[in-house]
């Protein structure tokens, strides 16, 4: 095992989703363990280190473990049943290689395209791009009023629950970080109208995350947080102090356009080899693969027939 530290072993519940699409038929509750790392620790292609299990726990969950990783920590681990419940590539940019080499080593559509929503962004503002930035405690405070109303309006909010958090441990984290000077944040405005925010804490490493994001739906059609993106990444390459942008976990189209890296990492979940916990992976596993399986035979089935209407046109 090696070094790389695990946080301290505190079982929370933890929501094992039977899902198809966006849509959860059913979910069963485990206490886990979270051992989340970070951008540098996947990049660093360690084994994480599992801490002794508290009585009342089921197991682990180890987020962004680089997925070749697996079978060791399945290894390590003893006899805990393992159950990969996502695949995805922890994108992040990288700031030592300076603007100019990383906007002109997007793709020539993404580059397009974005100048394309700044342009019509900017006609829409009387021929400025409108973006604000925020770092110090008392800009924070600004910055946080107008973002959580845009916050509010957001899917990610309505449907997932995970919008701009605007409880009282937030408020105060934010405002020591950004006494600390380790907070960024910006909005972008239409017309006078707040769009589009992004707010990111600054980690050990100059790492700057990218933790709450969102727009408000009125301005779809405009791609403000696309916009946005770009400005705040053309302000953290000009500071000059920063190593890299973590895009987090999970894939996306926008962070694959933005991004120069990243680790292909799966969230594991390792659980007490209980008899109630062997039935529930079994049932998710098949779950799992039976929607797999409908995917493929629906994809098939699609392309079929539109080779069919493809020969039938020639």
């Amino acid at each position: 095992m090696s070094d790389v530290a695990a946080e301290a072993p505190q079982a929370r519940p933890t929501s094992l989703k039977f899902e198809i699409g966006a849509r959860t038929l059913a979910t069963i509750q485990r206490h886990l363990v979270r051992i989340p790392l970070t951008l540098d620790q996947a990049r660093a292609d360690r084994l994480p280190v599992l801490p002794p299990l508290p009585r009342e726990a089921h197991g682990y969950v180890v987020t962004s473990l680089p997925e070749h990783l697996v079978p060791a920590l399945v290894n390590a681990s003893g006899d805990m049943l393992p159950f990969i419940r996502q695949r995805y590539t922890r994108y992040f940019a990288d700031f030592g290689m300076g603007f100019d080499a990383w906007w002109n080593g997007l793709s020539s559509n993404a580059r397009q395209g974005i100048k394309r929503k700044a342009r019509k962004i900017a006609a829409e503002s009387g021929g400025e791009l409108d973006v604000r930035a925020f770092r110090g405690p008392h800009e924070l405070e600004a910055f946080h009023d107008v973002a959580r109303r845009i916050s509010l309006r957001t899917y990610q909010e309505r449907l997932l629950g995970s919008g701009l958090p605007d409880s009282p441990e937030f408020i105060a984290t934010m405002l020591a970080q950004g006494a600390a000077d380790q907070v960024r944040a910006w909005l972008l405005y239409v017309a006078g109208e707040p769009a589009a925010y992004l707010y990111c804490p600054v980690i050990e490493g100059g790492v700057v995350i990218y933790a709450h994001v969102g727009h408000d739906p009125a301005f779809n059609d405009l791609s403000p947080g696309a916009v946005l993106q770009l400005e705040a990444m053309r302000e953290l390459f000009e500071e000059g102090k920063f190593a890299r942008f973590d895009f987090t976990e999970g894939e996306g189209q926008h962070k694959r356009q933005f991004a120069t890296g990243g680790v292909a990492c799966v969230d594991l979940f390792l659980l007490r080899p209980s008899l109630a916990n062997r039935v529930t992976m079994a049932a998710l596993g098949g779950f799992n693969r039976g929607v797999a399986g409908v995917k493929a035979l629906v994809k098939r089935v699609g392309l079929e027939t539109l080779a069919k209407k493809v020969r039938r046109g020639s």
